[in-house]
């Protein structure tokens, strides 16, 4: 009753700010809630296609199969190879990428004109859309003009394939992915060095530590969690590649470069395969929130014990 009181005792300006003030919270989380919403949809739609026996090529047959497309994934070669070939491709696009950012971070670590604008310049690649890098690398892996065929050839690789071959694709999707977001790695590694403390460094080079030492001792434990965000942040876009392989290598030759969204891109469109397509995806979806949560867990870990929480 005292607060009813209270506000009919209010100006009309005062009510309305009062009001105002009470919505404002409400209207700042209007634009998260539509983004929510805009995400829930087709993701609540893929899990009802993966439910169902549906081909685009007889709509009339259409019918719910109740988690059977899942079922044969159990006995399914195809998808065994898939997923084998996706976590292959992530963990060693990942690894490398994470080891050249280092090492290029570490050299560029000192804030120096120069080395500010090399760093710069490293960034070229990721400005470039990953299906036009494959294209660029595809030009210049043809084996009749291209320069790095050529290049090979003069080192006695004569008949370097790369993605044409089943036993070099792999290795030429993974050089044009590591071209691609190496500079990714590097930028939030080097924005972690700059950042890091200086008085341990000053206080080991006091104590006459050697710089190997102070990498192993000092750096890399106080640089982790930025290792684990970069590197979470790549693994999270690398399990779902799709436009470096398609565009290179559409998935081959063969089966040899089948990853989940080539797989599930194929089942679509070629072989009007909706209810597997989508229970590709959906599985990608559970694999990539299944390690998200590890690395999250271990970033968190290791925030608790810097803080002295553990």
């Amino acid at each position: 009753m005292a607060t009813a009181t209270n506000d009919a005792q209010l100006s009309p300006p005062t009510r309305r700010y009062s009001a105002s003030k009470r919505l404002l919270p409400y209207l700042l989380s209007l634009p998260a809630l539509l983004v929510c919403i805009g995400i829930l949809i087709p993701f609540f739609t893929a899990v009802f296609y993966s439910l169902q026996r549906f081909r685009l090529s007889q709509p009339w047959n259409r019918s719910m199969n109740w988690g059977e497309n899942y079922l044969n994934f159990l006995s399914d070669p195809d998808f065994w190879n898939t997923l084998q070939i996706s976590l292959t491709y992530a963990f060693l696009t990942v690894g490398l990428e994470l080891l050249l950012g280092l090492a290029i971070a570490l050299l560029l670590q000192k804030p120096t004109r120069l080395n500010n604008f090399v760093s710069i310049m490293l960034l070229m690649p990721l400005m470039t859309a990953p299906a036009l890098a494959a294209l660029m690398w595809k030009l210049m892996t043809n084996p009749n003009f291209g320069i790095l065929s050529y290049f090979a050839t003069v080192i006695g690789f004569d008949d370097m394939r790369w993605g044409a071959s089943p036993d070099t694709a792999l290795f030429t999707v993974i050089l044009v992915d590591i071209w691609v977001y190496t500079p990714f790695m590097m930028i939030l590694l080097l924005a972690g060095l700059r950042s890091l403390p200086k008085q341990p460094f000053e206080a080991a080079a006091l104590d006459g530590v050697p710089k190997i030492q102070q990498f192993w001792r000092i750096t890399l434990p106080m640089l982790t969690p930025y290792i684990l965000t970069a590197s979470l942040f790549r693994l999270l876009d690398s399990i779902q590649q799709f436009d470096i392989i398609y565009a290179l290598t559409q998935g081959g030759p063969g089966d040899k470069l089948m990853v989940f969204q080539v797989e599930a891109y194929l089942n679509f469109f070629q072989s009007t395969n909706v209810g597997r397509s989508a229970a590709l995806l959906m599985i990608l979806w559970a694999l990539t929130f299944f390690l998200s949560n590890i690395f999250i867990k271990n970033w968190l870990r290791l925030r608790e014990r810097a803080r002295g929480e553990v």
